[in-house]
């Protein structure tokens, strides 16, 4: 069960770098392995660390929140799944700066902004006491992938899916979220 459940939050939290990915390849030249690979790498290596960092603050107050905590994660989530929803209504679907070379350093400052939210899902896991270390493999390596797939998807058919991607990964965020609330609310 922890598998599967690290690995759907995985695939949610990469939604945003999947996202990203696909309007970056669709800019791209058709051949840029390499560029492809170091987004993918960055995506995968933030969306690993972040939930480490997250888990290290959560475990440092967990004393102080344990009474609450289901209520912190439910709020946290659904606030994440929640924007990322709202994100599809309000952004632009179109490739901001076309170019066949995407910078490292905006690739960074991406890699960064899409992994934001896996830094809340740390606080959650350690409120949940999940395992950091496999947990954050877990997450790196499924963004990886995704980041990559999504890359090579944006060159051969654009930003078509970008929306309904993210869409799904909201929801299944606040779905997350609910769960654990309503586990929590029935153990009492």
């Amino acid at each position: 069960m922890f598998f599967w459940q690290t690995a759907i939050i995985a695939v949610s939290l990469s939604m945003d770098a999947f996202a990203a990915a696909i309007c970056k390849g669709a800019c791209m030249i058709e051949d840029s392995r390499k560029q492809r690979l170091t987004m993918a790498a960055l995506f995968g290596v933030f969306q690993a660390l972040m939930p480490i960092i997250g888990w290290f603050i959560g475990t440092r107050f967990q004393r102080h929140i344990a009474a609450f905590d289901h209520w912190i994660a439910f709020m946290l989530l659904a606030f994440i799944g929640s924007k990322m929803i709202y994100e599809v209504f309000t952004t632009n679907d179109a490739c901001p700066g076309a170019n066949a070379k995407v910078s490292f350093r905006e690739l960074l400052l991406l890699a960064v902004a899409t992994s934001i939210d896996a830094l809340v899902v740390g606080v959650v896991f350690a409120i949940e006491k999940t395992p950091i270390a496999l947990s954050a493999l877990i997450i790196g390596v499924i963004a990886f992938a995704l980041s990559l797939a999504g890359s090579l998807i944006g060159n051969k058919v654009g930003t078509r899916f970008r929306n309904e991607a993210q869409f799904a990964g909201g929801l299944v965020l606040i779905g997350i979220g609910v769960k654990i609330l309503l586990e929590h609310l029935s153990n009492m």
